[in-house]
């Protein structure tokens, strides 16, 4: 997977964070995904399709860390995933294709995004429609892990 294509996913990522819920995360070692089991217990996956490709992003949450972000985005922390975690989760995923979309409009890439769907729940799959590998990358912060995978059918210029 090319790199300058998964990159801007990741740096949006972590602005993302860092920004709206003053989370600071740490990328662990990528690597290429081989089932469909979320390693997180909320998920938010958002499809994305362009002249150059087509494919889709996620990020999961576990749960403590999905609490903890929406805690500190709106100063009120819940006590389990409902309604309102779900919709930040979906939000956050828009977010960063938003911001990945913008990075890689740059380079000359065009995508138009769909709306996300966020899936909840211990051991929940997720299924990414494009041909080409998932690429995992988990990131760690003081509240919880998340992971965003990032699959693409091949990126032409």
């Amino acid at each position: 997977m090319n790199a300058d294509f998964v990159n801007p996913f990741l740096s949006a990522f972590v602005n993302v964070l860092s920004t709206m819920a003053m989370t600071e995360v740490k990328p662990d070692k990528p690597r290429i995904k081989k089932d469909e089991v979320a390693r997180g217990d909320v998920s938010g996956l958002i499809g994305m399709v362009g002249p150059q490709t087509k494919g889709s992003f996620s990020v999961s949450f576990e749960e403590n860390l999905a609490l903890e972000v929406m805690g500190r985005m709106l100063g009120e922390k819940p006590n389990e995933v409902n309604e309102e975690v779900t919709d930040m989760v979906g939000e956050i995923t828009n977010m960063v294709t938003g911001g990945a979309k913008r990075l890689l409009s740059e380079k000359g890439y065009e995508f138009d995004m769909a709306t996300p769907v966020v899936v909840s729940g211990k051991g929940h799959t997720l299924t990414h429609k494009s041909e080409g590998p998932v690429m995992i990358m988990p990131f760690m912060s003081d509240a919880g892990a998340a992971h965003i995978e990032i699959c693409f059918d091949k990126v032409v210029k």
